[in-house]
């Protein structure tokens, strides 16, 4: 199968005469042994569906289709989606979608590629669309089995938080699955190199997630309010994130068992739902 060898980007882009787009967030792997970990982590099987954000220079992508029963990347860069549609002109079970990800739900993606039943996203995502991308699959209603991203090593950080620096980003991944850092990436391992470190995370997926479907939008109300003022007690910021008395927001935290004076990020994840269970009913109030 034809691909850009991990040694080669600048090359490849030469050849492309194409150029890495700060702007897009492109920085190309040239290490195949972190390549290698990403695919070993992703588990794929012939019978996977994978969908693959910024394939870039199909790097990655050539991996997935050789182990992968379907692969649809999704690349923003008009140049580079098209040199990819040229390239693997011959992959019969690889679809390239040249959009932007955060406008097509996931279901699109798997309508477009004519499949049906689970994926899983596998990706070296963007560092400023991070955080968006993962919670525009985690919260669909079609969500993936699995996730295997490379991103910002503190946002891995964050994405896989315990209590006392779990962050809105944290609760917003482990609501869904088990997350964990699978292996620390350096700069020197892309072109151009970015000036900050990687690492790969993988997300498993729960069966069902911690809350249903129907909630998440209020809350992640409640979250946001809690994270609105950074290190303020929770009463505090929970009284002004939504704009409630406090004497009110002490007794539902008394309720759920939270002292007052804690910040959020030193909850865990089985206060957060005690805490949404208590403050269901002031979310949601007609």
């Amino acid at each position: 199968m034809p691909g850009a060898s991990a040694s080669q980007p600048a090359r490849r882009l030469a050849e492309l005469e194409l150029a890495a787009r700060k702007g897009l967030g492109q920085h190309f792997l040239t290490d195949k042994s972190v390549l290698e970990k990403i695919i070993s982590a992703a588990e794929l099987t012939p019978g996977d569906t994978v969908i693959e954000i910024g394939p870039g220079l199909g790097i990655l992508t050539a991996e997935l289709v050789r182990r992968a029963g379907k692969v649809v990347a999704v690349e923003l860069d008009r140049g580079l989606a098209a040199a990819l549609k040229k390239q693997y002109a011959a992959a019969e079970n690889l679809l390239v979608i040249n959009e932007d990800v955060l406008k097509l739900s996931p279901e699109s993606l798997l309508e477009c590629a004519r499949v049906k039943g689970g994926y899983k996203v596998v990706a070296n995502l963007p560092y400023y669309i991070t955080s968006v991308v993962m919670r525009h699959f985690l919260e669909s209603a079609d969500r993936p089995q699995l996730m295997v991203v490379m991103v910002q090593r503190e946002v891995a950080r964050s994405m896989t938080a315990a209590p006392g620096s779990l962050s809105l980003l944290g609760i917003s991944v482990q609501l869904f699955g088990e997350a964990r850092i699978v292996s620390r990436v350096p700069a020197g391992a892309f072109y151009p190199a970015p000036k900050v470190e990687s690492a790969i995370v993988k997300v498993t997926m729960y069966p069902v997630p911690l809350i249903c479907q129907e909630e998440l939008p209020g809350f992640f109300t409640l979250a946001r309010a809690a994270f609105c003022a950074a290190r303020k007690q929770i009463q505090n910021s929970l009284a002004h994130g939504l704009v409630v008395d406090k004497s009110i927001i002490n007794l539902h935290l008394a309720a759920a068992g939270i002292d007052p004076v804690r910040r959020a990020e030193t909850l865990g994840i089985e206060e957060w739902l005690r805490l949404w269970q208590e403050f269901k009913p002031v979310i949601c109030r007609p």
